[in-house]
């Protein structure tokens, strides 16, 4: 049944509840996606949320669950107890199950995960815990399917089976030995176009890509990527199968980073969402705010120290100000965003000296380009040949720099191990700005007779 989030169904809902009508509320969400339902537990109270997930099966409010936004999640399993809770993550693969339970308090977990009914399940939650959350040990699932290169080919089909039961969906078979340590995969055509009696050491592929357990996942995403894979074995530091990354965890990775990069990029400095508070916003927002008010003030204290003369004899300079300081900040910003993308994409590749020497030669062809409108413009306007040519020289100096700067910021900022995503919006922008402003007056006072 299709239903639309309205204030109309809200309120139906809440009526059911209210009547403890179970069966019409299965019947409405009985063929209901989990992810509608997320969208619904967003829009509803708390309260009317927690009622439908004791209400359902535990099969669709758990992966619910997973699916909402961090924050509502916090406050839906507020109103849940332990053993409801634990009830819930039972149903999870243990990736997800392991993020639910990190974001409860450490009483908490502890409650939530003495009361799991499957032992081996808990057991594998507290093991990925260990792990970093932005690492591929934070990120991994436990469920898979492996087999021993020294088994026949008729009992890996029967422990395959076995194993299948506790996975959705099996993407590789991975042979290991007796040890755990990763040997290759398996694929299926070999495994039924051979005979049964055939060993596994026999037709296995020794081919396989893997990442370390404590492998960032930013890196993780890059290797997925690079090779197209939509599962990645996942070993530690003895090179032992201890879990699978699958392409849904590394989509979310991909957007959380790109979310994260876009606000560092227009001066937000914490991840933030528009619903949230105002002092939340206020503390995301006001450092780079503050960072452009001081640009602009050095600025202004820069135009300020040249030669009062040079202001009164020649006050067209204020009118070419604005043009100077925002080419010179787009110029920045497209650079660093090029840089950046490329750093993120890991496809920065040949010599620096080969990189500087096309920055410059690409900002002195666009530079000569606005400088010969710029001259043009100046002299039909002012008709004062000499002022044009002090604001196009300017300008294509400060773009040569600006895109100098732009490129090479990220790149310092990259080997350092800083976000290099930091170098664009703002940073760049305010940079340029007063750099911009102390060559446009120094060159005029050069080339202008005072």
């Amino acid at each position: 049944m299709e239903f639309q989030i309205n204030k109309e169904f809200i309120t139906y809902l809440s009526e059911l509840v209210e009547q403890n009508n179970t069966k019409q509320i299965e019947e409405i969400f009985a063929e209901v996606h989990y992810a509608d339902l997320a969208e619904l537990f967003e829009e509803i109270t708390p309260e009317l949320a927690v009622a439908i997930i004791k209400i359902l099966d535990t099969d669709k409010t758990s992966d619910a669950i997973v699916e909402l936004d961090e924050d509502i999640r916090e406050i839906i399993l507020k109103g849940m107890s332990s053993a409801e809770i634990a009830k819930e993550v039972d149903e999870l693969d243990t990736d997800d199950a392991a993020d639910v339970i990190s974001e409860l308090s450490e009483l908490q977990k502890e409650e939530v995960i003495s009361q799991i009914e499957d032992l081996e399940h808990a057991k594998d939650i507290i093991d990925l815990l260990r792990y970093d959350e932005d690492t591929a040990g934070g990120i991994m699932g436990k469920e898979l399917v492996k087999v021993n290169e020294s088994w026949s080919n008729m009992r890996s089909i029967k422990e395959m089976r076995l194993q299948a039961e506790e996975v959705e969906k099996v993407y590789t078979i991975y042979v290991v030995d007796d040890n755990d340590v990763l040997k290759g995969r398996l694929s299926l055509k070999s495994l039924l176009t051979t005979s049964t009696k055939t060993s596994v050491s026999e037709v296995y592929s020794p081919s396989i890509t893997s990442v370390k357990v404590d492998d960032k996942a930013e890196d993780v995403a890059k290797v997925m990527q690079k090779y197209d894979l939509v599962v990645v074995a996942v070993v530690d530091q003895m090179n032992r199968l201890v879990g699978q990354i699958t392409i849904d965890d590394i989509v979310d990775i991909i957007i959380d980073e790109a979310e994260k990069d876009y606000q560092m990029a227009a001066g937000i400095t914490d991840g933030v969402e528009a619903d949230d508070s105002i002092l939340e916003l206020t503390k995301a927002r006001l450092p780079w705010l503050i960072l452009g008010l001081f640009g602009s003030l050095c600025a202004a204290a820069i135009m300020g120290s040249f030669d009062s003369h040079l202001l009164r004899d020649f006050s067209e300079l204020f009118f070419f100000t604005p043009l100077i300081a925002a080419m010179g900040g787009n110029v920045g910003v497209q650079s660093s965003a090029i840089m950046v993308q490329g750093l993120a994409n890991d496809n920065i590749k040949g010599s620096l000296w080969n990189r500087l020497f096309k920055e410059i030669g690409l900002s002195l062809i666009n530079g000569g380009v606005l400088g010969c409108l710029v001259i043009g413009y100046g002299f039909l306007q002012h008709s004062d040949l000499l002022l044009s040519i002090t604001i196009a020289s300017s300008l294509v100096i400060v773009i040569t720099i600006a895109a100098l700067i732009g490129t090479f910021v990220p790149l310092i900022l990259h080997k350092r191990g800083v976000d290099p995503a930091l170098a664009t919006g703002p940073f760049i922008t305010t940079s340029n700005d007063i750099l911009g402003i102390f060559i446009y007056f120094s060159i005029a006072k050069i080339i202008l007779p005072i």
